[in-house]
């Protein structure tokens, strides 16, 4: 047995309100404990998106009852609810804007992100959808600004060598990166047809290569926890998006047995980076028990997400969450939820 800090995901979306066929605040929270996260980010890209104080409120209300890990949120903007941000200061973690087609088509201009960026108050990130055709105008915009850059998802060899660059410039930037984007390439995409449907899109071989070789370069890691019905991702336009919260931890721990990581990556990438980038106060009683050395398989029909699929069905992996304790009380073993909808607290 391994122990590590309970994790931190910065970059879910459990589709509550508005559409709980696909995950719901209980369902998702389970699968969070499941995968060793004590803690997850809810992001604001909502059927009803999450763009004034009282929907916020509303959403925060609507999850209280039903966690069972920790829970935090971030805003929303269009560039239309500037007089917002002021009021949500100190109940979400960071403000997200979209600059590329995603779910939701909830997207703004980067002369709408200007405005944005000049608006909301200095201090807690702003994150961004940004892939590479825009990524380096939106961080000069947040250089211009003094505003924290948080890039989502990253993932291309040009994405990465942008960031680097604004890096060593000594630019207020972090990125984060998915597992699907390290584990998998546009052949796999190919193969898993509209389960493998995502936004960004799975890239070259060679852009994988290049964020395994400069990991170092990189935060954190996010799962993007995006789950979709089946029918859904089976029907005429398939939706973008994986579920990832349960798969994210034994990928990583299956390349910790196959020396492409160490376990101390994964406490950096997994836990200490988001807390660090998102201010996350976390508690040393919550923790997670692994099994490094268990083998397993990944199964569709053994999933605590709502959508009950995978990208990853079928996998064979190595290293497999025994227990999970949040502020000291045994919340999950042996692949069972301990404690009733509630018990997660909501952070910010």
């Amino acid at each position: 047995m391994i122990t590590l800090p309970g994790l931190i995901d910065p970059h879910v979306h459990l589709r509550d309100p508005g559409q709980t066929h696909k995950e719901d605040f209980f369902t998702g929270t389970q699968a969070a404990l499941a995968g060793g996260f004590t803690t997850v980010i809810d992001m604001p890209n909502n059927l009803d998106p999450i763009t004034t104080a009282d929907k916020l409120r509303e959403k925060i209300k609507n999850a209280r009852g039903k966690i069972v890990s920790d829970l935090g949120f971030h805003f929303g903007s269009l560039g239309e609810n500037m007089e917002e941000f002021e009021k949500v200061q100190n109940e979400v973690v960071g403000l997200k804007i979209y600059l590329n087609q995603t779910t939701g088509n909830f997207i703004v201009t980067p002369e709408v992100f200007h405005k944005i960026a000049k608006a909301w108050p200095i201090g807690k990130p702003i994150l961004v959808h940004a892939e590479a055709d825009v990524l380096e105008q939106i961080l000069q915009i947040g250089y211009e600004t003094k505003q924290r850059i948080h890039v989502c998802h990253i993932s291309s060899q040009k994405e990465l060598e942008i960031i680097i660059q604004a890096k060593e410039k000594k630019q207020n930037v972090t990125c984060g990166v998915t597992p699907h984007h390290l584990f998998l390439t546009e052949k796999d995409g190919e193969e898993l047809g509209p389960y493998g449907k995502m936004k960004p899109y799975l890239k070259s071989q060679s852009d994988v290569d290049f964020l395994w070789k400069n990991l170092v370069s990189i935060d954190c890691i996010e799962s993007d926890h995006a789950p979709h019905a089946k029918k859904e991702k089976q029907g005429n336009n398939p939706p973008f998006g994986v579920p990832g919260l349960e798969t994210t931890l034994p990928l990583l721990l299956t390349a910790v047995s196959e020396d492409r990581l160490t376990i101390d990556d994964i406490k950096r990438l997994c836990h200490d980076g988001a807390a660090k980038i998102f201010g996350i106060q976390t508690d040393p009683e919550s923790k997670i028990e692994i099994a490094e050395e268990e083998e397993w398989t990944i199964e569709n029909d053994k999933l605590f997400t709502k959508c009950g699929w995978t990208p990853f069905d079928g996998w064979k992996v190595k290293g497999k969450v025994k227990r999970v304790f949040l502020r000291g009380t045994n919340v999950f073993e042996d692949g069972k939820i301990l404690v009733e909808p509630g018990f997660g607290k909501i952070i910010v």
